[in-house]
């Protein structure tokens, strides 16, 4: 007997399912880059709050940095790739450092504890820019790791 052609419905079956692992994946992206502006952007008060505070306004080039910081780790998210630990783990040193060169620099109780009120703004303060650099610089990294890791074939990426 000869076989029939496939239905409509059964060529559409895999068109549909990749569509819902994008969607799906820019969901995830998402409330990533949303939990990241929210772990950056509170406790810096970069994003007013009644909880943190801070003493020393936020300065211009933060806000770059922060935006920048959340866009990186939407991108990160939205990549699909094998999930590897080690990529998790640079993905949080960068967003970490990111926090850390954002932050007030005598807001910050380790800091303080370290250099006192003296050297948060001495040594602390004027380093920091180079701090939100190396943070972007590990969070590029992390996602140019991403894209290279992952595996596709001609018609889709798979896990």
């Amino acid at each position: 007997m000869a076989q029939l052609p496939a239905a409509p419905a059964d060529r559409a079956a895999p068109a549909l399912a990749q569509q819902d692992s994008r969607v799906r994946r820019f969901a995830i992206a998402t409330a990533a880059a949303v939990a990241t502006a929210l772990f950056i952007g509170l406790p810096a008060c970069i994003i007013p709050n009644p909880i943190f505070g801070r003493e020393v306004p936020v300065r211009a080039w933060e806000y770059p940095v922060f935006a920048a910081s959340v866009l990186l780790t939407f991108a990160w998210f939205a990549i699909q790739a094998p999930r590897r630990i080690r990529d998790d783990r640079r993905l949080a040193g960068g967003l970490v450092l990111a926090l850390f060169a954002v932050a007030c620099p005598v807001c910050n109780k380790i800091v303080l504890l370290l250099l006192g009120v003296s050297g948060a703004m001495g040594i602390w303060a004027p380093l920091q820019p180079w701090v939100a650099g190396i943070s972007l610089g590990a969070l590029a990294f992390a996602l140019w790791l991403r894209i290279r890791n992952r595996s596709c074939s001609a018609q889709r990426c798979t896990n």
